[in-house]
């Protein structure tokens, strides 16, 4: 045996200090690595995880003992280099620095707002994450953009020298200044704040991106007084959007405190200096922290807004580096299992992928983070059997008590399924568990809790389904898992046009080896990689990542020929920026490296890609144009292509791998068959598909390169176990195990599934129903890439759904509550129309009220599919058209009278035969017939209406390849056997809670009445069948159909009563037909809930609806009132000229605001939200002041105007709209006569009121400014300085105001509101925020 020779300096440190252990790796040129594992916290034993890593690896590397309290010598160390949780955790957690907001008169409330919309569609009890600052101050300031980008002309004022309040901003917009602070007024603000103790305080003003010299004068006074830390939103991100922005800086002034009163900490326990600087003086060693961005940065300079992915960032490094080859080109997912959820990510094209706005524990930031998808399955996922089945998650049992083998009373979890099932090995595990922290898992526990579950599966199984054994029930489990964690790698991959099969999977993180196989599989990858380091590989991406500056500048100037050099001079200037920061930290111009980016969008669209600079030229045009087909599926050659942000990554050099990449390895790889009797440590019984297997045990220290091992079979060592199925094998290289799905002379395709149709497989049909909703979203998905429509491509104001071959809705994506319902009725009328008469390749379009249509900018295209000469399913998207004519432009009028004023009405028409799409005649019915009646224009967008269908059309066909593979992978009968049994678990979802309801009212009749704001009533009868669990919905006694738009059509109604008993069934069900069949509806015919085909309807589907929705939660008194109203403002110049008949050119907006949400039994009402049968998210401040000629005086809280009681109603809003332009200007609106209605003692909501602050002439050459009530329904012409002033109601209290307060239910876990991260996730959240 070799002397032991210790090191005298040199030793190279990574650490990721995770939530549960923190994991390190120590390097040194001369000597093996060493690998360090420990728990993150472990009071009793250290003070500080990651210098306790840093201890034993000192320790192992100069072979003598260091005390616990004595200082670490840095003359040992070269670096050290670490991702931390500290401000994930302060964030997770709420325990950051107490910090003020400073912002601009009128916008106090703005991030209480936020963009209105509510996280979880169906939660009556709606919880938005609360705001990190504790105080608001507000100061009198105001800039605001000069020129509007929907200007018909396009003007742009180019002279700013005679107009001393105009200035060119960063941007390159002109910007004009309204409103200058006064310094003193100021300082008054933030010494008051000071004195109350505040010591971090975050800026944001109105346009500060563009135009930052009132956010310095601020900060100036702010440093002057004594603030220690001070965030402006200008300097951390100066990008466009209000309210991001304001959140990144709110973040940065609450975690960045944290993180160097930790750093401060960590710093003591060192002798000698950490950092740059000390390194370069040669008294310390360097120290670099790993930003969200995959970059490292000088301790000195660590701030909490980038340290938000800090740890699960180095991951991403780790396996990029590793498992990518720049020759070959084969791009890469991360799959990352942990104990509490699993992040997913892609590496491709030899760069990383940055997102730069996404949320995270309910914060939204701009900030470059690293697109991260986290999803709410991990080992720790909670297993639950709900309403026949089989759920996985989002609950965890989290590290504390854990899973039921942990020996803590822990539930049943992911992790206890694999021990059960032999796929995780006691034996391999450390023993850490019991009283005294020296047992291992506990099998006998997680045995003992399946039995019980098993035992309460079966006895609620109804015959003939099969008696399940325990097995059966804990790999079920398993399965369902896995279709969990596939749905959004689909969503990340296919989301951005790539192909899912044509990568590999990087496998790393406690779980992921046991599921990888599987998950691979059902993505049609073939080959997964698991490094060596792959349980630390997070740690082990810190070693590999390069020291990384970011600058950028935000911009608005269109990128041409001629505007090409202006770009190459900023570039210039960004580059020598980025350069002087990374001189500081010791790199030269030979080992630093620049990307360069544009972030660019065509004109009049808000879908900006960050393009990087191609290598041979400055011609950033083509790679936009090639990548905007590929994500988006088309391209728009005749707009303008607007540069929003200038953007250069720095890159310090500082580690070169000398691993060779993963295809090298095997291109020179002699593989042999492993001897199994030799190798194998042990043999086990472990369950695949179809039973137990005795399965040989491997340890991977064993295993010599080129060992190529058949499966099944385990291979494990101390910190991750890989489960090799059957028709799988596993190689071992130099650095990773590389397991290829397959026989290698295979084809690849699969044998169909055996699944009997003689009986319903609870595990099936959990499957099934994930597979189904996927179906529905991927069209959604397709539809919102391809579209053109700021409507449709932005708002998402679309639903996708997926039909049986009688009408019948099998699953539709949680888009809009509206659409729930209606759709299938739609589907099933269309069918009937066309019995007979379809073949392959038809496509049927349709909107008339009277054909399921809710009302007529909502246009639904249904694709039949075929099996041989049968239609077997149906698949339809609904999409709204942002102008099908009539009178007003927007086709929302508020007065209107007759169903013609409203725009083109669509029976039911042909819209692609055989193939053919038929524009001719589309363009008939959009364009032409809405123009023959009196006073109406034909749609003023035609060629987005057709883009828009033809984006409709590609969705369908998405669908139906689904639906396809779906078939070939399962066969017809079983499709449509689970097509039908999804329905039926549905609905006895819905019986279970009528006889639930029936037993809380004992047996009595359920009524309720509202009234209209006309004093139209909506009578409501509900009798339920205990004993079946039916319910009879009787309207009769509602009032006549109305000369006016409130109609509405009969499925608005059937949608309400869907999305209601979807929101009274607290756990998720799948939405489909089944959730009406026990629901019989009696709806009075010619009421205005049943109204005649030529009845207006506009108003019915946006006002109506939210009335019919708080008269069913009344009978149900499920909860207060909400605000019972969108608040629809439309505003816009252009269209038809009344005298010529010639088409004005112009432009149009339109919004719907958010208001209060009514209380419940056990909450209070939340302000300032979307409710019911809407969602949709509010442009932002600054986005709506560039497109637009407005100035957004004020959006805030309608203090008071909540219904009081023992519980509050949310309050509403107030939004002030002063017009710079003469404008047509409407509003729709409710509830400004009738209040929101209290229960059980408490008080009604405040009314709605829309107000016109109109100037007139007083006749002495002087302005006389009125205040005029628009009533809830009206338009007016306005001129410049104009205001309109829209307050929204609020919600009702609930319970008499003397009482306490009930808190006994209340205890909500704030993180129930919060999302997962990345891409995925925000644009599951997009859909949930789109009516």
């Amino acid at each position: 045996m070799s002397e032991f020779k210790p090191v005298s300096g040199g030793i190279k440190i990574a650490i990721d200090r995770g939530g549960t252990f923190t994991d390190c790796i120590g390097s040194h040129p001369d000597r093996d690595d060493v690998v360090i594992k420990l728990l993150s916290v472990d009071p009793a034993n250290y003070d500080d995880a990651p210098r306790e890593a840093i201890r034993r690896v000192l320790e192992c590397y100069t072979g003598r003992k260091i005390g616990r309290d004595e200082k670490l010598d840095t003359s040992l160390i070269e670096s050290i280099r670490m991702g931390t949780t500290v401000a994930t955790n302060a964030l997770l957690e709420r325990k950051g620095q107490r910090c003020a907001m400073v912002t601009t008169r009128g916008f106090a409330d703005c991030l209480v707002i936020g963009n209105q919309s509510r996280p979880k569609i169906f939660d009556i009890a709606i919880h938005k994450p609360d705001v990190l600052y504790e105080k608001v101050v507000e100061i009198d300031e105001r800039v605001t953009l000069e020129d509007y980008t929907e200007h018909p002309d396009k003007f742009k004022t180019k002279d700013v020298s005679t107009d001393s309040d105009l200035v060119v901003g960063l941007s390159g917009e002109v910007v004009r200044i309204l409103e200058r602070p006064e310094a003193a007024k100021i300082e008054a603000a933030l010494r008051a704040l000071y004195d109350e103790g505040f010591r971090s305080i975050a800026v944001c003003l109105v346009h500060s991106y563009t135009f930052p010299d009132h956010e310095k004068l601020v900060g100036e006074i702010a440093r002057k007084i004594g603030f220690e830390h001070i965030s402006l939103s200008s300097q951390l991100m100066p990008m466009i959007k209000l309210v991001p922005r304001s959140t990144s800086a709110t973040a940065d002034a609450y975690l960045t405190p944290e993180i160097k009163k930790y750093i401060d900490g960590f710093q003591k326990g060192f002798a000698g200096g950490l950092g740059t600087a000390s390194a370069m003086q040669g008294s310390g060693a360097r120290c670099e922290f790993m930003q969200s961005d995959g970059g490292l940065v000088d301790v000195d300079s660590f701030s909490g807004l980038r340290a938000i992915l800090s740890g699960p960032a180095g991951g991403v490094v780790g396996y990029a580096l590793t498992s990518y080859d720049p020759r070959t080109k084969i791009p890469v997912i991360g799959f990352d299992m942990g104990g509490t959820s699993t992040d997913v990510s892609r590496y491709g094209e030899g760069r990383y992928e940055h997102v730069f706005e996404t949320t995270t524990a309910g914060v939204t930031i701009q900030s470059p983070q690293l697109d991260i998808n986290t999803v709410a399955a991990g080992g720790g996922s909670q297993l639950f059997w709900r309403n026949g089945l089989f759920v996985v998650g989002p609950d965890s049992a989290a590290a504390h008590p854990g899973p039921a083998c942990y020996r803590k009373g822990g539930p049943l979890t992911v992790t206890d399924a694999n021990l059960y099932l032999g796929r995780l090995l006691p034996e391999f595990f450390p023993k850490i568990f019991g009283p005294n922290e020296d047992e291992g898992l506990d099998y006998t526990a997680s045995e003992s809790l399946f039995a019980k579950l098993t035992e309460q599966i079966n006895s609620e199984i109804v015959a003939p389904a099969k008696q399940m054994s325990v097995d059966e029930v804990a790999y079920g489990f398993i399965k369902v898992a896995n279709e969990t964690m596939i749905r959004p790698i689909r969503t990340l991959t296919e989301a951005k046009g790539y192909d899912t099969s044509a990568h590999r999977l990087a496998t790393f993180g406690g779980a992921g080896g046991q599921h990888a196989v599987a998950i691979a599989e059902a993505l049609g990858i073939r080959q997964i990689l698991v490094h060596k380091y792959s349980s630390v590989l997070s740690a082990y991406g810190m070693a590999l990542a390069d020291v990384v500056q970011e600058v950028q500048e935000p911009s608005s100037i269109a990128f041409t020929a001629t505007t090409r050099d202006s770009f190459v001079k900023r570039f210039a200037e960004l580059r020598k920026r980025a350069a002087v920061s990374l001189y500081d930290q010791g790199f030269s111009d030979e080992t630093i490296e620049f990307e360069l980016y544009l972030n660019m969008r065509y004109q009049g669209t808000e879908s900006a890609l960050m393009i990087i600079k191609p290598e041979q030229n400055w011609d950033f045009e083509k790679p936009f144009v090639a990548q905007h087909m590929q994500e988006f599926g088309f391209i728009l050659p005749n707009r303008d292509i607007i540069v929003d942000d200038i953007r250069v990554r720095g890159i310090g050099k500082s580690f070169q791998t000398s691993e060779k990449s993963v295809d090298e390895q095997l291109k020179s790889l002699a593989t042999r068959p492993v001897n199994v009797a030799e190798k194998s440590l042990m043999t086990k019984s472990v369950y695949f598909e179809g039973g137990r297997v005795h399965t040989p045990i491997f340890k991977i220290e064993d295993l010599q390169i080129g060992d190529k091992v058949a499966g099944p079979a385990i291979l494990a060592d101390g910190t991750q176990t890989i489960v090799v199925p059957p028709n799988s094998t596993a190689v071992l290289i130099e650095t990773h195990v590389v397991i290829n799905i397959g026989d290698e002379d295979s084809d690849g395709t699969s044998a169909k599934k055996d699944i009997s149709t003689g009986r319903v497989d609870p595990i099936t049909l959990s499957i099934f129903g994930h597979r189904f909703m996927a179906i529905a979203e991927q069209m959604g998905r397709a539809l919102q890439k391809t579209s053109v429509s700021t409507n449709v491509k932005e708002r998402l104001d679309y639903s996708c759904a997926l039909f049986d071959a009688n009408g019948g809705l099998v699953a539709n994506a949680p888009h809009l509550p509206v659409h729930l319902g209606s759709m299938s009725t739609a589907v099933r009328m269309q069918a009937e129309i066309w019995k007979g008469r379809l073949k392959k390749g038809d496509v049927v379009v349709s909107n008339h009220p009277t054909t399921g249509g809710t009302h007529l900018p909502d246009i639904t295209v249904i694709t039949p599919a075929f099996h041989g000469d049968k239609i077997v399913f149906y698949v339809a998207s609904r999409a709204h058209h942002a102008d099908i004519g009539g009178i007003l432009p927007g086709s929302m009028p508020p007065n209107s009278r007759e169903l013609y004023q409203e725009g083109a009405a669509i029976l039911s028409e042909k819209l692609v035969s055989e193939g053919r799409f038929n524009e001719e005649r589309i363009t008939q019915l959009l364009l032409d017939e809405p123009a023959q009646y009196p006073g109406c224009s034909g749609t003023r967008c035609l060629p987005d209406n057709i883009n828009d269908l033809k984006a409709q059309v590609a969705a369908n066909q998405k669908g139906i390849n689904l639906i396809d593979s779906l078939i070939d992978e399962y066969g017809e009968d079983v499709v449509q056997f689970y097509m039908v049994a999804i329905q039926e678990n549905a609905e006895l979802s819905v019986r279970n809670l009528l006889k639930q309801v029936s037993k809380r009212f004992e047996g009595k009749t359920l009524k309720a009445v509202d009234y209209m704001d006309d004093g139209s009533p909506i009578c409501l009868e509900i009798k339920i069948n205990a004993e079946e669990g039916t319910a009879v919905f009787d309207f009769t006694g509602t009032g006549p159909e109305m000369y006016g738009n409130m109609n509405a059509p009969e499925a608005v109604t059937y949608s309400a009563i869907i999305y209601c008993l979807r929101c009274m069934i607290t756990e998720d069900i799948p939405l489909n037909q089944g959730c009406l069949r026990p629901v019989d509806v009696v709806i009075p015919k010619d009421s205005f809930l049943s109204p005649s085909a030529a009845a207006a309807v506009v108003g019915g589907n946006v006002l109506t609806s939210q009335r019919v929705t708080d008269v069913i939660f009344h009978a149900f008194e499920a909860c207060a009132a909400s605000q019972g109203d969108c608040n629809n403002l439309t505003f816009g110049i252009g269209g038809k000229n009344a005298e010529t008949g010639e088409q004005v050119r112009g432009w149009g907006y339109y919004e719907t605001i958010a208001g209060g949400s009514g209380a419940g039994p056990t909450w209070h009402g939340t302000s300032g939200v979307h409710t019911h049968m809407t969602n949709t998210r509010i442009t932002d401040a600054e986005i709506f002041e560039r497109r637009y000629p407005v100035l957004l005086r004020e959006f805030s809280i309608r203090k008071g105007s909540g219904g009081n009681g023992q519980h509050r109603g949310g309050d509403g809003v107030v939004r002030d709209i002063e017009f710079r332009v003469p404008v047509q200007c409407s509003i729709l609106s409710e509830r400004r006569v009738y209040h929101p209605y209290g229960l059980a003692g408490g008080e009604d909501a405040a009314c709605g009121l829309n107000l016109w602050i109109r100037h007139l002439d007083d006749g002495k050459g002087g302005i006389l400014q009125r205040k005029i009530n628009l009533g809830g329904k009206n338009t007016a012409y306005m001129k410049a300085g104009d205001r309109v002033i829209i307050c929204t109601p609020g919600g009702g209290g609930w319970g008499p105001a003397h009482m306490e307060e009930d808190t006994a239910n209340r205890a909500v876990d704030p993180r129930s509101t919060w999302r997962g991260q990345g891409t995925a996730a925000n644009y599951a959240a997009i859909q949930e925020s789109a009516s």
